[in-house]
């Protein structure tokens, strides 16, 4: 599609683009880690969980998750054009301009702001408001990282970490330790499999000298790398399970589950045979969440 044919598109079209650009689906990563927060604080806060915070949750963590990609995605044109598996992507091949995506961001972030301003109007909880400008920025700076530091995968954890912090936040309007363990579980999982995501563009970070760790040690040493991140995040599930009271078999059975699954995740990459990557990315971890938010809700539901 030429720049004056995208320029006639109809808006539909080109949100279609956008929406399909952007992954509106992998929000499924983050989004049972923030429902399971909300669940386990009102059922620690009894009283404090309404349908009404939940539906302000959703909405906050979809616009933040379509900052953070238009951010991405604005700051990454000049490496997605460079790199052959995103070279197609709707801004380096023109399908959309720079404007239209910025003028989503901005739109995003009115509507994330005016979301966590409906916390402190209908409940009277000023924190989500407080923070939302610093967790936007946070999260918009992702990019950024891979320019100068290694740690870029685990910057990238952190912001998806924050999804429970924040939800625990909204609901309780108050930090407590048990989202604060869901912060390492998520930041250390998130790290792990995008360090094994990085590892098929290893050829193109080099060339551009972007600073993921494939590209600065090698893959084989990045794998063993995610091994022993992946290590961490399965530790903090399992510790989440055995002190948070309120889970129980449930949760129990969901955690092994998830421990073997980040298991046959680091088996199906190996140095010499990348060809799984889309596999372990996208299917298993998307059951990791699922499976254990899903567990961890049927549990507080049946105390």
């Amino acid at each position: 599609m030429t720049t004056t044919s995208l320029r006639a598109a109809s808006l539909p079209a080109r949100l279609a683009v956008f929406a399909g650009d952007i992954k509106i689906h992998h929000t499924v990563f983050a989004m049972p880690w923030a429902l399971l927060a909300a669940a386990l604080a009102g059922h620690t806060y009894r009283g404090s969980l309404t349908a009404g915070k939940i539906g302000l949750i959703v909405l906050c963590m979809v616009t933040a998750r379509t900052v953070a990609m238009s951010s991405n995605r604005l700051l990454d044109i000049d490496l997605d054009a460079r790199n052959p598996r995103t070279a197609g992507r709707p801004l380096p091949s023109g399908r959309l301009s720079p404007r239209f995506v910025a003028a989503m961001l901005i739109l995003c972030c009115i509507g994330f702001i005016a979301t966590t301003a409906a916390f402190q109007f209908f409940y009277r909880n000023p924190w989500p408001l407080v923070l939302a400008t610093p967790v936007l920025a946070f999260l918009s700076a992702y990019p950024l990282l891979k320019r100068f530091s290694r740690l870029c995968h685990y910057y990238l954890g952190a912001a998806l970490a924050l999804s429970p912090v924040c939800a625990w936040v909204a609901i309780a309007a108050r930090l407590d330790w048990p989202p604060i363990l869901m912060f390492l579980a998520v930041l250390s999982w998130t790290a792990g499999f995008d360090i094994l995501y990085a590892c098929q563009d290893y050829d193109a970070d080099v060339a551009c000298g972007a600073f993921s760790i494939p590209a600065k040690l090698g893959i084989a040493p990045a794998l063993w790398i995610s091994r022993g991140t992946h290590l961490v995040s399965a530790a903090a599930i399992v510790l989440l399970g055995v002190f948070v009271p309120d889970f129980r078999w449930f949760f129990a059975f969901a955690a092994a589950a998830a421990v073997l699954l980040l298991i046959v995740e680091q088996a199906m990459v190996k140095p010499t045979n990348l060809s799984r990557i889309n596999v372990a990315f996208f299917t298993v971890n998307g059951i990791i969440s699922l499976v254990l938010g899903t567990a961890g809700i049927l549990d507080l539901c049946l105390r």
